[in-house]
Parts: C-alpha cells; structure tokens; sequence
C-alpha cells in the first residue's frame, strides 16, 4: 500500500534486507509501510538504488526525509549482506541520520505469534544458525551455529520453529 498524505510529516525509517536471496526495502512513515521485494539471488547491487528510488518516489518520500535506516546484519550471503550494510553506512553517513543493524535471526523471529519461538536456518554442511526467542524479538541467548541434531534437541516443547531465511522486511522497519 502507498503512504497517505496524512503520513508525510512523520519520521520515516527505510529498512534493507539483502541477507537472502532476495532484496527486500520497506519505507516505515508513522503507521503506513510501503515494501518492494525482489526475488533475486544475485545483484543486488546492480539495482538496489533503483529500487530505492522508486520506493520512496511512489511514497512521495525524499532522502532527505528519511531519519533512520535499519539493515539486516545477517547471518546471510556474504555479498549480499556487504552490499545492503554498505548502501546503508553510505546513506546514513550521507545524510546524517543513523543506521541500525537488525540480526536476521531476531529479524525472522518478528513474524512469529507470542509464544516462544525457535529460529533454525540451514548453514550448510549438517549445520545451522539457532536462537530462542520467547516472543517475537525477544532473545533468550545469543545466536550460534551447531550441528543439525543439536540445534534440532535445544527446541522446547510448544515452541514456533521457523526455518524460513526471510525477514518480514516490514517487521523489521
């Protein structure tokens, strides 16, 4: 949905996520979130501004309007997350504004009900990345990397398990 009018004089935040393989931007005004997602596993450098921009032009939203930009920090594709940390470090430094590092672990977690939940990503070679969560970014302990089986036995009973690697980029803004 397109921002109203109304929501124009709020602060606005734009949040970045290129940690998957996909670029996902949402522009927070007030209550109003407007989000472009592009399935893509490769180059999101090549049309990450391009993105932004219309972002912003269709919400009728200027750089300069922004007051924060929030950017998944990972885990992610290494690229992938050095391109949408390095867009974020240059806007904010650009325009003055700050940068706030979201983890996708907790990013993920955004999208579960209010119970306890359990973020498990596949890391490859019988690994995975695993955080608790008592509710929806609420961290329990720390993010780590584990075997499969054991990140899979440290599931309490009851618990949301999300094994999705995408954020709610609207969540996270």
């Amino acid at each position: 949905d397109y921002l109203s009018p109304m929501t124009k004089n709020a602060p606005a935040l734009l949040a970045i996520d290129t940690a998957a393989p996909r670029l996902q931007l949402a522009l927070l005004v007030g209550d109003a979130c407007d989000t472009s997602i592009d399935e893509i596993a490769q180059g999101h450098a090549e049309i990450l501004f391009d993105r932004i921009d219309k972002l912003l032009a269709r919400n009728g939203v200027a750089y300069g309007d922004l007051d924060r930009i929030a950017v998944t920090t990972g885990p992610g594709s290494f690229t992938g997350l050095r391109i949408g940390l390095s867009a974020a470090r240059g806007l904010g430094l650009a325009l003055k504004v700050p940068v706030v590092g979201v983890p996708s672990l907790m990013g993920i977690s955004l999208a579960a009900e209010c119970r306890p939940v359990a973020v498990l990503l596949d890391a490859r070679r019988g690994e995975a990345y695993f955080q608790l969560f008592s509710g929806p970014g609420i961290g329990v302990d720390e993010a780590v990397i584990l075997p499969m089986d054991a990140a899979r036995s440290r599931i309490p009973a009851g618990a949301e398990v999300i094994e999705s690697a995408f954020v709610d980029i609207a969540r996270v803004a």
